[in-house]
């Protein structure tokens, strides 16, 4: 499809194609454009209408235009989610963290070892031990006690933040948020990259997604997914048509999906092309987490796509 003659029907195109399914955001005012491409300014401004933050707004854009540029013409109906087009480095492009399996199942994120035994013991595959403390002697006696926790077990371990401490016991993996990712000198990224433990990263859009794929990490978490309360958040909720358009843009990836996911909606965030749902909540408030633990479990065996 050749482009549209003006900026405002090249607008009006994208909004046609994909206002129905990216619906529910208020519009946000466009970012200045940095180019000058038709096509990237068209799309600059549908993006921001149609409710995207200003970094992915900008992401959206330049990937459209790359986009165009390389099938040979603009094309209104096909949103972008060619990795080349957005500059987001794959999985198996160069150096990388160790793998995880493509599907991390079940994903619990808990708040001391007792919990990740707990767990663990519950057959759940993937656990992450989110300790807060500013004692450095105490965050270390966690990790190890949840490092022993899982022994035996056939969880995979994540340990979130405390990523020294995480080498040092032997954990299975770390996860890491953008902020504390960004945070890392080269030296200290090279070092937890040779050391052979998983990186796991969170991502709340185009933007983050684009910037953790540079180091190759070996899953991306998506999200928030839904409402959640249990902390505060910079972003909207992204909900299912925009984690559908990040799942096919990230699919050389592992990908776990984030963020208020109950029971009821495992089967429409599973569909979107993710292998791992991370919940909170729903186990460590639950009256009988051993229960939870199991339905849980359950819907996600249920709704998992078959094997290929």
């Amino acid at each position: 499809m050749s482009a549209p003659q003006n900026h405002a029907a090249c607008v009006q195109a994208i909004l046609a194609q994909h206002a129905a399914t990216f619906t529910g955001f208020e519009p946000v005012p466009p970012p200045a454009p940095t180019g000058d491409d038709p096509v990237y300014r068209a799309a600059l401004e549908a993006a921001a209408t149609l409710g995207f933050i200003a970094s992915d707004a900008e992401c959206i854009a330049r990937a459209w235009a790359v986009q165009a540029q390389r099938t040979g013409g603009f094309d209104a109906g096909h949103w972008p989610d060619d990795p080349r087009d957005f500059g987001l480095a794959e999985r198996s492009g160069g150096a990388a963290f160790a793998p995880c399996p493509k599907a991390l199942g079940l994903y619990a994120v808990l708040p001391d070892a007792g919990w990740v035994a707990r767990m663990a013991r519950s057959g759940v595959p993937t656990v992450q031990l989110r300790f807060k403390s500013d004692d450095p002697g105490a965050i270390a006696r966690e990790v190890r006690a949840a490092v022993e926790a899982v022994a035996g077990t056939g969880a995979r371990l994540f340990i979130n933040d405390h990523w020294q401490e995480a080498l040092a016991a032997g954990a299975y993996g770390v996860h890491l948020g953008q902020e504390d990712l960004d945070a890392l000198a080269p030296q200290e990224r090279e070092r937890l990259r040779d050391s052979g433990l998983r990186l796991g990263v969170s991502t709340h859009g185009y933007a983050e997604m684009v910037r953790a794929s540079q180091v190759r990490p070996s899953y991306l978490a998506l999200g928030a997914v839904f409402p959640t309360t249990l902390k505060k958040m910079a972003t909207a909720p992204q909900g299912l048509a925009r984690l559908a358009a990040y799942a096919r843009l990230a699919r050389s990836y592992p990908l776990v999906a984030i963020g208020g996911i109950g029971l009821e909606q495992f089967p429409a965030v599973l569909a979107t092309g993710v292998g791992s749902i991370a919940v909170v909540r729903a186990l460590v408030a639950a009256g009988d987490p051993h229960a939870a633990a199991d339905r849980l479990l359950q819907a996600m065996a249920e709704a998992a796509p078959p094997a290929a």
